[in-house]
């Protein structure tokens, strides 16, 4: 077992909002358990996962691969998605992606050298009204994030660490 024991409890609560012999339909709600507790979901934890559901390994990569959402290689300690999308690009998207790019001296899809900050260009998040929108590690919504307050935020995640 590559999870934590609270891992499976949690994936078996997933399984039980299924019909008995349709358990592979919490494949997604496992893949994000298993990251949540893994950071990332590795060749061993698509393995674990597919035993677990009893579904090919092939079938859960596929999920995994397909949903931007799943990181399938390692990823920093903070996680950085930035809308490019039109809405937020019309409203400064495109230079505070610049302006981070910089200032983490890493592209979109890398990590910094110390492993706390991964880029990613991210698609619509929904906040059009609030641009350029940012996700701090996939759950922070970070709005209006022009140069001032993307220091900000970099400089408390740094602290945090």
């Amino acid at each position: 077992m590559l999870l934590s024991e609270q891992a499976y409890r949690d994936i078996d609560r997933e399984i039980a909002k299924y019909p008995a012999d349709q358990k592979q339909s919490a494949v997604m709600a496992a893949l994000t358990i298993a990251q949540g507790e893994k950071g990332w979901v590795s060749p061993d934890v698509i393995r674990d996962v597919a035993a677990y559901l009893g579904m090919p390994p092939v079938a859960v990569q596929e999920v995994a691969t397909f949903y931007n959402m799943y990181n399938t290689k390692p990823v920093g300690r903070y996680t950085l998605t930035i809308c490019t999308n039109l809405p937020c690009a019309l409203q400064g998207a495109t230079q505070a992606a610049e302006h981070l790019k910089r200032k983490l001296g890493i592209d979109f899809h890398e990590t910094t050298p110390d492993g706390l900050f991964t880029l990613v260009e991210g698609e619509c998040m929904g906040a059009c009204g609030d641009a350029p929108v940012m996700l701090a590690n996939g759950t922070h919504m970070c709005c209006r994030m022009q140069p001032e307050k993307i220091d900000a935020l970099i400089g408390e995640l740094k602290e945090s660490a």
